[in-house]
């Protein structure tokens, strides 16, 4: 694994999770999220990963156009460029827009 640094934030649920299950019966979900950006730079859009019950709560619960504030790890491939950042999400909230 690459570097990681804890990192926290408002993004933006851009597809529905998807969640499998792994050996030992361990749930995992994924989905793409797109992080704000100020002043018309490109958007960012980054994976999200959630293991054990957080996983099959969000699965369950998020969608597509949602807002959520996160708390994870941020980890970046050695091997990849920064085009496959990945957070290990640990602590979710649902953020409301009025």
């Amino acid at each position: 694994m690459g570097d990681t640094n804890y990192i926290g934030g408002i993004v933006k649920v851009l597809e529905n999770p998807k969640q499998k299950i792994l050996k030992n019966n361990i749930p995992l979900t994924e989905f793409r999220v797109q992080v704000p950006q100020a002043r018309g730079k490109k958007v960012k859009v980054i994976n999200l990963v959630f293991w054990g019950k957080l996983a099959s709560e969000v699965a369950n619960f998020y969608q597509p156009n949602d807002y959520i504030l996160i708390e994870g790890y941020l980890s970046i491939p050695k091997k990849e460029s920064l085009k496959k950042v990945r957070i290990t999400v640990f602590k979710i909230f649902t953020f409301v827009l009025d």
